[in-house]
C-alpha cells in the first residue's frame, strides 16, 4: 500500500484521525481544512503579545502584562446581583506576590471553578491580563495563567515572551484550539516539498517552505513573522502566475486562422466615414489587436477603458477587420437592453455598410443581425440562417448565442461585452463554434488596477485606454446628504428641471423596481449595523417616478425603465429617451453599461450608498456623452461620519476609474473580485494582498514567464507540480482550461 504523503494526510480517517474525530469533522465542514497541509497553511490572522515580564511594584495601568509570582491566598465571595438577587453571586480574590509587591486577581461567575481547585496559597504561576484599578488598587480581571511546577526559569521565559496566534476560527471552535491542532501536525511541515525553485529562492533570500510553516505558527519575534509572510506571498503569487503562464503557452500552441484585413475593404470604408478622427490610444490599441489577428495563435485580449472611451469603436474596427478577412464575429453582450443598444449603434456607425444584399448596401456590405431570447420566431429564422449561410458577418446577441441551435459558416472573432457578467462556461461554449479556435476579444469598462488584471486575466494579455474622445465634456459630481440637509435634495430636482428647460434630459437611478415582493429569506438574513440605521427598504422606480411626476417634476414627461419590462417596451422607452421624447428617465441599474444619449446631461442616484464605488462610476459614465458638461448627484441619508459616505465621497473627489477601482478593493478586499472571476471558487489568496503586493505579482508574473518558456511541463520542478495541482483543483482547472 502507498504511504500518503505527510501533508496529505486527512485530518480524519476511519481508523486513526490525527486530530480528535470531532475536531477533524468541524474543521472540514466549517473551515474547509480536510488534511495536515490544509491546516499548515491556515494562517493565524494576527498575534497577541502576552508581554514581557514585570515586576509586580511597578505594573503600568491599561497594559497587557505577564507578571510571575506565588498565590498568597484565595477567597470565595458571595454576593447579589441583577443576574444573581438571592446572593449566589460567586466572586474568586485571589493575592498574589513576586517579594517586591502584592496584585490581586478576580474572577466571576462559572469562571471560579477552575482558578479555586488550582490557585491555592503557595502555588506559583505565570500570570497574563490587562491592568485596571478597582476600590483604588491594581487587580487582573480574569488572567490567563500558567502553574509553574518545579523551577522552569525557561519555561516562564518562553510562555511570557511569546507572540500567541490568533487564528481565523468559527463559533464551534475557537483559536486556541486550533493553535493546539496546529501544534500536533507542526512535525510535518518539514515534509513539505518547497514549489519554488531553488535558484528563485536563494537569489530573492526567501526561507525555505518548512521554516517558513514553523515561523508563521510559531514565531518567537516579528521578524519571524515577516520572513515567513514574505515567503509565504511568494508561493502564492509565483504558483498562481505559473498557472497563467501555462495558459498563456499552450494557447500560443493552438491552431487559429490568421485574419488579414483586405487593403481597401470594409474596414478603410468604414474609417473614410468616420466624422472624426481616432485618438491616440485607439490606434494604438487596434494596432495591438491588428497584429494578433493576423497571428496564427488565437488572440486572448482584454481591452479595458475608461467608461466612454470608446472601446465599442475599436471592437467593431477588430470585427470589421475580420469580416474583410472571410470570417465572421459575435459580440456577446450581458443584457438584452445592452444588446439592442449595440445592434443599433454599430448599423447607425456604419450606414449603408451594415445592409449587405439590399438595395442601397455599399459593394464592401455585410450584414449585422441582431440575437436574442426574446425576438419573434420569424426574425430569430431569418437570423439564424443569415449566420449560417455567412451571409451576416456581424452578429450581436445575448447568451441565446451559446445555444445548440446557432450554427457559423466561419466564426473568426468573438467579443465578450462586460467580461464579469459572464460565467466561463457561457464563453467557452460560444469559442466551440469555430471551426477552428476563434479569436477572443474581451472588453471591460470597469477598470481594473494592473495588478487584479495581472492576478485574475493573467491569461490575457491586457490594453488599456485612458483617453477620452475629444468633444467629452467634464462631469461634475456632489453627494447629497438628503437627511442632513433636506433643502440639498430640493435644490438636486431644480437641477433636473434646468437642465430640462436648457433642452437637455436626465436620469433618476433606484436600487429597487417597487413591484416585488418581500422576499421571506432576505428578511431573515442578519443585517449590518448600517443596514440596521437604515430601517427602510431601498427606494423603487416606480414609487420614485410617481413621486417626481406628480411632485417636483411635475410638468415634465417622466418614464420608467427596468429589468422586468418586456423586452419590446424597454426598447421602447430607451427609443423615446433617446429620441429627445422623455425628459426624464427613471430606471435601474439596466442603464449601467453601454447606453448612449449624448443629450443626457444630468443624473441623480438615489439611495447612492447602496451602490458600490464601480457600479457609481459605471452609471454615472452615462452623462456627460456630448458637448454639454454632465452632472451626477448622489443622493443618501448616510451620516457623515459612516464608511458609506466616505465611500461616496471618494467617488465624488476623482473621474478617474483606475484610481476608484484601487479603493474600491482596499475597502472590498479582493476575495470578491477574485472570487467573481474564479468561477466562484473560494479565493486562493491567503497572505497576499492584490493591491499591497504589486511588486510581488509583477516579479512573480516575470519568473513565472521565464521559467515556463524554458519548461512548459514543469518536469525539473516536482514541488511546483504538486502546489500547481492543489491550486488547481479540478473546479478550477477547468475554469483556466475554459478561460
Amino acid at each position: 500500500m502507498d504511504l500518503v504523503p505527510a501533508l496529505d494526510e486527512p485530518l480524519k480517517q476511519p481508523l486513526k484521525s490525527v486530530l480528535g474525530p470531532a475536531t477533524a469533522k468541524v474543521m472540514a465542514e466549517h473551515l474547509g481544512l480536510h488534511t495536515v497541509g490544509d491546516l499548515l497553511h491556515h494562517y493565524p490572522r494576527r498575534y497577541e503579545e502576552r508581554g514581557q515580564l514585570t515586576h509586580l511594584a511597578d505594573l503600568p495601568m491599561d497594559e497587557h502584562v505577564t507578571v510571575v509570582a506565588q498565590v498568597a491566598d484565595a477567597r470565595l465571595l458571595t454576593f447579589a446581583s441583577a443576574k444573581a438577587p438571592r446572593g449566589k453571586g460567586q466572586r474568586l480574590e485571589v493575592t498574589i506576590t513576586d517579594g517586591s509587591g502584592r496584585l490581586q486577581l478576580v474572577f466571576f461567575g462559572h469562571g471560579v471553578h477552575k482558578p479555586h481547585k488550582e490557585l491555592l496559597p503557595g502555588t506559583r504561576a505565570m500570570f497574563a491580563g490587562k491592568v485596571s484599578v478597582f476600590n483604588r488598587r491594581l487587580q487582573l480581571a480574569h488572567p490567563a495563567y500558567e502553574l509553574l511546577r518545579g523551577d522552569g526559569e525557561e519555561a516562564v521565559e518562553t510562555w511570557a515572551g511569546a507572540l500567541i496566534p490568533i487564528y481565523p476560527a468559527t463559533g464551534k471552535l475557537e483559536s486556541w484550539k486550533i493553535g493546539k491542532a496546529v501544534q500536533t501536525v507542526l512535525p510535518s511541515a518539514a515534509d513539505a516539498v518547497d514549489p519554488l525553485p531553488d535558484s528563485l529562492r536563494e537569489g530573492r533570500g526567501l526561507l525555505p517552505l518548512p521554516e517558513a510553516l514553523h515561523r508563521i505558527h510559531r514565531p518567537h519575534t516579528k521578524a519571524d513573522i515577516a520572513d515567513a509572510r514574505a515567503r509565504l506571498k511568494w508561493d502564492e503569487a509565483f504558483v498562481l502566475q505559473v498557472a497563467l503562464a501555462r495558459r498563456r503557452h499552450a494557447d500560443t500552441q493552438l491552431p487559429a486562422a490568421p485574419r488579414r484585413p483586405k487593403p481597401d475593404g470594409l474596414l478603410t470604408a468604414f474609417d473614410d466615414r468616420l466624422p472624426f478622427t481616432l485618438t491616440d490610444g485607439q490606434q494604438k490599441v487596434s494596432q495591438e489587436i491588428f497584429a494578433d489577428l493576423a497571428t496564427e495563435h488565437p488572440m486572448h485580449r482584454l481591452l479595458q477603458g475608461e467608461v466612454g472611451s470608446g472601446k465599442t469603436l475599436v471592437a467593431l474596427r477588430a470585427m470589421l477587420a475580420v469580416v474583410d478577412a472571410g470570417g465572421q464575429a459575435a459580440m456577446l453582450a450581458p443584457t438584452e437592453v445592452l444588446a439592442q443598444q449595440h445592434h443599433r449603434s454599430i448599423t447607425e456607425m456604419m450606414g449603408e455598410l451594415a445592409e449587405g444584399g439590399m438595395l442601397g448596401g455599399s459593394e464592401h456590405a455585410t450584414k449585422v443581425v441582431l440575437l436574442t431570447g426574446s425576438m419573434g420566431a420569424a426574425a430569430r429564422r431569418q437570423a439564424l440562417l443569415d449566420l449560417a449561410t455567412g451571409e451576416a458577418g456581424i452578429v450581436v446577441g445575448t447568451h441565446a448565442l451559446i445555444e445548440d441551435k446557432v450554427q457559423f459558416h466561419d466564426l473568426g472573432l468573438v467579443v465578450v461585452d462586460e467580461q464579469h457578467r459572464f460565467g466561463v462556461e457561457q464563453r467557452d461554449a460560444l469559442r466551440g463554434k469555430g471551426k477552428q479556435p476563434p479569436h477572443l476579444l474581451v472588453m471591460t469598462a470597469t477598470p481594473i488596477p494592473r495588478t487584479v488584471a495581472m492576478t485574475v486575466f493573467g491569461d490575457l494579455e491586457t490594453s488599456v485606454l485612458d483617453q477620452l474622445p475629444a468633444g467629452r465634456s467634464p462631469i461634475a459630481t456632489h453627494v447629497v446628504p438628503a437627511a442632513d440637509k433636506p433643502h440639498f435634495l430640493a435644490r438636486a430636482w431644480e437641477r433636473v428641471r434646468e437642465e430640462v428647460e436648457g433642452g437637455h434630459q436626465a436620469y433618476v437611478v433606484c436600487p429597487r423596481i417597487g413591484d416585488e415582493e418581500d422576499d421571506p429569506k432576505k428578511a431573515g438574513k442578519k443585517k449590518s449595523p448600517e443596514d440596521e440605521a437604515e430601517k427602510r427598504p431601498p427606494l423603487a422606480v416606480l414609487d420614485v417616478a410617481e413621486q417626481l411626476a406628480g411632485g417636483p417634476l411635475r410638468g415634465l414627461r417622466v418614464e420608467v425603465l427596468h429589468g422586468r419590462m418586456h423586452p419590446d417596451d424597454k426598447d421602447a422607452a430607451m427609443r423615446r429617451f433617446a429620441a429627445g421624447d422623455t425628459d426624464v428617465l427613471v430606471a435601474t441599474t439596466v442603464i449601467e453599461v453601454g447606453v448612449n444619449v449624448p443629450n443626457a446631461t444630468a443624473m441623480v442616484i438615489m439611495d447612492a450608498d447602496r451602490f458600490g464605488v464601480s457600479q457609481l462610476h459605471q452609471l454615472r459614465g452615462r452623462v456627460g456623452r456630448g458637448s454639454a458638461p454632465g452632472l451626477c448627484l448622489l443622493v443618501t441619508e448616510m451620516p457623515e461620519a459612516s464608511a458609506a459616505r466616505r465611500r461616496l465621497n471618494a467617488v465624488a473627489a476623482t473621474l478617474d476609474g483606475f484610481e476608484l477601482s484601487r479603493i474600491d478593493l482596499e475597502q472590498r478586499r479582493e476575495g470578491d473580485v477574485l472570487g467573481q472571476a474564479q468561477s466562484g471558487a473560494r479565493s486562493s489568496l491567503r497572505v497576499l494582498a492584490v493591491i499591497e503586493d504589486e511588486e510581488v505579482i509583477a516579479e512573480a508574473r516575470q519568473e513565472a514567464a521565464h521559467l515556463v518558456a524554458a519548461d512548459p511541463e514543469l518536469e525539473r520542478l516536482p514541488g511546483l507540480r504538486t502546489a500547481l495541482d492543489a491550486l488547481l483543483d479540478e473546479e478550477r482547472e477547468q475554469y483556466l482550461e475554459k478561460g
